[in-house]
C-alpha cells in the first residue's frame, strides 16, 4: 500500500485521504446518531453540496492563479435576487433563459473583478473585499427592502429542486446533483486537457516564468475571474431554486465556505496545484460535517464558522508543512526513475 501511494501524485494522494476522511466521518456519526444513515441524509447533503461545489469550482479557477475571490457570496446573493425578481414579474420566462441570465450577470461581476486584478494590478484580496461590499450594497439598493417570495415564482422553478433523474425508494438523485456532476466533469477535463488549463497552472506555479514564456497572463487571469463569476451566477440560480424566498442576506458566508472547500480539497492557496475533484470532495466533507454536527450537537452558526476557520488553517498548514515535502519527494523520485 505504501509503495503504491509513493507512485501516486501528491494531489491524488490528497484526494484519497479526503475520501478516507469522508468515510470516517460517516462511520463516526453513524455510531453517534440513531438512524443516521438514511435516504433523507443523502438527499439533503447531496442537494446542498451541489450548490456549494459549483461555487467551489469557480473559486478553484481563481486560486490556481495565486488569487482569491471574496465577492462570490455577494454575487450569489445578487444573481439569486435579480433572477428571482425577473421571474416574479414575468412567469413566462423560459428555464434556460433564467439560467443564462444568472450566468451572464455573474460573469459581468466576475469580469469587473478580473479587469481590476489583471489589468489595473490591484491585489485580488483588496479588489474582491471591496466588491464584496459593493455588490452587497448594490443588492440592498436594488431590492428596496423587498423580498422575493416563493408564491410569486413560476411553478417550474418550485418543482426544480425536487426534480429527480433516478429514484430508488426514498433515495433520489436530484437534477441539481446531475448539474453539479456535469460541471465537475467539464472543468476537470478542461483543466487537464486544454492549453488554457495548463497555462492556468503555469501562471500559479511561477508567474514570472509564465510571462517570460509569452503566456497572455493578464487575459488568463481575467478569464478565470469571469468564469468564477459565471459559476457564482449559476450557484445563485440553484440557491433561488432551492430556497425560493430571497432577501438581501442571501449568500452571506458563501465566500468563507467556498475558500474552505478549496483549501480542504487540496488546492494550494499559493496557486499552481490542485484539482476540481479535490475541491468537490472538500465541499462534500464540509457540508457533511455541518449537517451532522447540527443534527448531533445542534451547534450555532458562530461555531460553524469557527469550524470552517479551523479547517482552513489546518489545511493551509498541512499544505505548507507536509504536502510541500511530499511534492518535493515525489518530484525527486520521478526524476530519478526517468533518468
Amino acid at each position: 500500500m505504501v509503495k503504491y501511494l509513493s507512485q501516486v501524485r501528491p494531489e491524488k494522494q490528497r484526494e484519497l485521504v479526503l475520501l478516507l476522511l469522508i468515510l470516517l466521518v460517516v462511520i463516526f456519526f453513524a455510531m453517534m446518531i440513531p438512524n443516521y444513515l438514511n435516504a433523507r441524509l443523502f438527499n439533503r447533503v447531496s442537494t446542498s453540496v451541489a450548490i456549494m461545489a459549483v461555487l467551489a469550482i469557480g473559486q478553484t479557477l481563481v486560486v490556481l492563479t495565486r488569487n482569491i475571490d471574496l465577492s462570490v457570496g455577494s454575487i450569489v446573493g445578487f444573481t439569486a435576487y435579480f433572477v428571482g425578481q425577473q421571474l416574479s414579474h414575468n412567469n413566462e420566462i423560459e428555464p434556460m433563459v433564467a439560467v443564462l441570465m444568472a450566468i451572464g450577470v455573474g460573469a459581468l461581476m466576475g469580469g469587473f473583478n478580473g479587469i481590476l486584478v489583471a489589468y489595473c494590478r490591484v491585489p485580488a484580496i483588496i479588489v474582491t473585499l471591496g466588491t464584496m461590499a459593493l455588490f452587497r450594497t448594490l443588492l440592498v439598493e436594488y431590492s428596496d427592502a423587498q423580498t422575493v417570495l416563493t408564491v410569486n415564482l413560476p411553478q417550474w422553478l418550485l418543482d426544480f429542486p425536487r426534480l429527480n433523474v433516478l429514484s430508488h425508494g426514498r433515495l433520489h438523485l436530484r437534477f441539481v446533483v446531475v448539474i453539479m456532476l456535469a460541471v465537475v466533469v467539464l472543468f476537470q477535463l478542461f483543466l487537464r486537457f486544454s492549453s488554457f488549463g495548463r497555462k492556468l497552472y503555469a501562471i500559479g506555479s511561477n508567474p514570472e516564468a509564465a510571462n517570460n514564456a509569452g503566456f497572455p497572463t493578464q487575459r488568463i487571469v481575467l478569464i478565470s475571474f469571469l468564469l468564477c463569476g459565471a459559476l457564482a451566477g449559476l450557484t445563485g440560480f440553484l440557491f433561488l431554486a432551492r430556497f425560493g424566498n430571497i432577501t438581501v442576506v442571501a449568500g452571506i458566508g458563501f465566500e468563507l465556505k467556498s475558500v474552505a472547500a478549496v483549501v480542504v480539497g487540496g488546492v494550494n492557496i499559493f496557486g499552481g496545484s490542485g484539482s476540481i475533484l479535490g475541491a468537490t470532495l472538500g465541499a462534500i466533507l464540509i457540508d457533511l460535517l455541518e449537517n451532522s454536527l447540527i443534527r448531533w450537537l445542534q451547534i450555532s452558526e458562530f461555531w460553524r464558522d469557527a469550524l470552517l476557520g479551523l479547517l482552513i488553517l489546518t489545511s493551509v498548514a498541512t499544505d505548507s508543512i507536509f504536502m510541500k515535502r511530499i511534492r518535493l519527494y515525489w518530484a525527486k523520485r520521478h526524476a530519478a526513475s526517468t533518468s
